[in-house]
């Protein structure tokens, strides 16, 4: 090979790298700038939902987005996938954590996201607000312990005049709305003499399911999905395909049709 096919050849290599070196460049330069835009979109959606949580709401949410590239997804009217994430949300004194996932997430927040999953998760002491709340003016008072699977409370109650000491377990379950405790047993734990513990079931629980209404903690369209019980906390799953994310769908909040 003479010395000009060599020097020409150098040259076509030489020229086959800078280009590859400025596609490379022009590759990180789009993914700098579409990560901060994805820290800037992030940001906005954080305030807006700051902005639009109802008077009853207060704590942190932190917001990520998922997919490749945040501009193409702004050019194309939606995000593919939202995360949101709280570790202490109070929604009306009622304490929770809280991680939801929104995918095909519209810019036109008059357009309902496209699919919802979310969870729930409740420690004892927020049970313990739902359950007084959710109890008869004349039940007794009780406090909740969680099991597996299992939900149960332990209080007084006064029978013939005479104070008895009790232990109730309920099966949980869910409607679209509500929280449900169906009652699986009972026990004396004090006091009671005689008395058969069966007979608790009806004085505690009643005969039909417990409803703990849960909508009007959430924006009217998100449904229950399900429940799941440990000894650590009672994590409900929430389920929404008509949710939009406008001031008025977030302040909106739902309630139960049955109390």
């Amino acid at each position: 090979m003479d010395a000009s096919a060599r020097k020409s050849r150098r040259r076509g290599l030489g020229a086959f790298v800078v280009t590859g070196l400025v596609v490379l460049g022009l590759v990180a330069v789009f993914f700098f700038i579409d990560g901060g835009l994805r820290g800037y979109a992030e940001d906005q959606i954080e305030q807006e939902i700051a902005a639009n949580l109802p008077d009853t709401v207060t704590g942190d949410v932190a917001v990520s987005i998922g997919g490749l590239s945040v501009i193409a997804q702004y050019l194309g009217g939606s995000f593919d996938r939202v995360a949101l994430e709280s570790g202490a949300l109070t929604v009306d004194g009622v304490p929770a954590s809280v991680h939801v996932v929104a995918t095909d997430v519209p810019l036109d927040q008059s357009e309902p996201v496209g699919d919802l999953r979310g969870i729930i998760d409740l420690e004892p002491d927020a049970l313990n607000t739902l359950l007084a709340q959710a109890l008869p003016n004349d039940a007794p008072d009780a406090s909740v312990a969680l099991g597996q699977g299992e939900i149960s409370y332990s209080g007084d109650l006064e029978v013939l005049g005479f104070p008895i000491g009790y232990r109730a377990s309920a099966t949980p379950s869910v409607d679209a709305d509500a929280l449900l405790l169906t009652p699986s047993g009972a026990s004396v734990t004090s006091g009671g003499g005689s008395i058969d513990a069966g007979n608790l079931l009806s004085l505690v629980l009643g005969e039909e399911p417990l409803r703990i209404c849960v909508a009007p903690y959430l924006p009217e369209g998100v449904n229950l999905a399900g429940v799941n019980v440990t000894p650590e906390r009672a994590r409900l799953t929430l389920q929404s395909s008509a949710l939009t994310l406008g001031r008025e769908s977030l302040t909106t909040l739902g309630s139960c049709s049955n109390g």
